[in-house]
């Protein structure tokens, strides 16, 4: 193929994408408004962290002198990289949910700056609920040096802080951007916490790789959870009819999810102080103070040797 066949095959394939798209429409964002920019996202995650945790993260060797200064730089670089995101995702609301493609938004912007507003009253109450995190996630594993490790380091307590940002701007219906913020720790830690569940203080996910955390879960103090849990919901299958009810369990205070454990359903119930064994699946409540595990494994003895030749040989499986 010569140079001039390749560029006669790439046009015609250029052609039928571009009529392909009128088969798709739904894979398509034409002639509407702005999305959100995924890449403002997460400026915004990581400047919000650095407001939560000063001096761990962004400028090195910052004071107690420059703190204010530099809290107030960050809160204005944040505030206004959020005007602009959030006014994005009310004009997405407005006018691709309602299908108002024609129409103006004319009270986004307003709405976007009271969003703002309120939501920076409420990070330090945030910042509150993170530091019982910080010390659940000392406190909680011996392998921790110090707090300083946890706050740097921990996956967990990440994807843990990103969840309770969003979750504010989840309570305050902005629409897109809490999901996109606790995707984008979705993405780098392996833990999928929906910005709508609600977490109670002293959370600690250790290790956390393949936790999933549904919308309508609710999460009591002190909890502990391991890697590969899922709080998920009984009847996927039904999709959008159960969209609005309480399809995610409740998990009471003090309670201990050992790794890959799945727990499912809105009326599941896990009651104060209970332990949920390694890979338990779940769908009904447990009383306080009760411990739930699988069946034993058991295990069967045989000789792994064999004589061949006059000598013994150890048997093993090969893939």
């Amino acid at each position: 193929m010569d140079h001039e066949q390749l560029r006669a095959a790439l046009d015609a394939s250029t052609k039928a994408l571009v009529e392909g798209t009128a088969k798709h429409p739904k894979l398509a964002h034409l002639d509407r408004v702005y999305l959100p920019s995924r890449e403002a996202v997460k400026q915004i995650v990581k400047r919000l962290r650095q407001l939560c945790f000063p001096g761990y993260f962004g400028e090195r060797g910052l004071t107690t002198e420059q703190l204010l200064d530099r809290t107030h730089l960050l809160v204005s670089e944040t505030a206004d990289l959020l005007y602009e995101q959030v006014r994005y995702c009310l004009r997405y609301h407005e006018h691709i949910a309602k299908g108002e493609t024609g129409a103006q938004c004319v009270d986004c912007d307003d709405r976007a700056r009271e969003i703002i507003a309120t939501f920076f009253t409420r990070v330090s109450d945030v910042r509150d609920l993170l530091a019982s995190d910080v010390g659940a996630s000392f406190e909680g594993d011996p392998a921790a040096q110090n707090p300083d490790e946890t706050i740097f380091s921990y996956p967990g307590l990440f994807a843990v802080t990103v969840q309770r940002l969003a979750h504010e701007f989840y309570k305050l219906e902005v629409p897109l951007l809490p999901r996109m913020m606790t995707e984008s720790a979705h993405a780098s830690t392996g833990i999928d916490i929906h910005p709508g569940a609600q977490l109670g203080p002293s959370l600690f996910i250790d290790h956390g790789t393949g936790v999933v955390i549904g919308e309508t879960s609710v999460i009591g103090s002190d909890v502990k959870i391991y890697q590969g849990v899922t709080l998920g919901a009984l009847a996927p299958a039904y999709g959008q009819l159960l969209r609005g009810t309480k399809r995610h369990p409740t998990i009471e205070d003090e309670v201990t999810i050992y790794a890959g454990a799945t727990i499912l359903g809105g009326e599941t119930v896990v009651g104060k102080g209970s332990t949920i064994g390694g890979n338990v699946f779940l769908t009904s409540s447990v009383p306080p103070y009760n411990i739930v595990t699988t069946e034993p494994p058991r295990l069967k003895f045989r000789d792994r040797r064999r004589r061949t030749r006059g000598q013994d040989t150890v048997l093993d499986f090969q893939i």
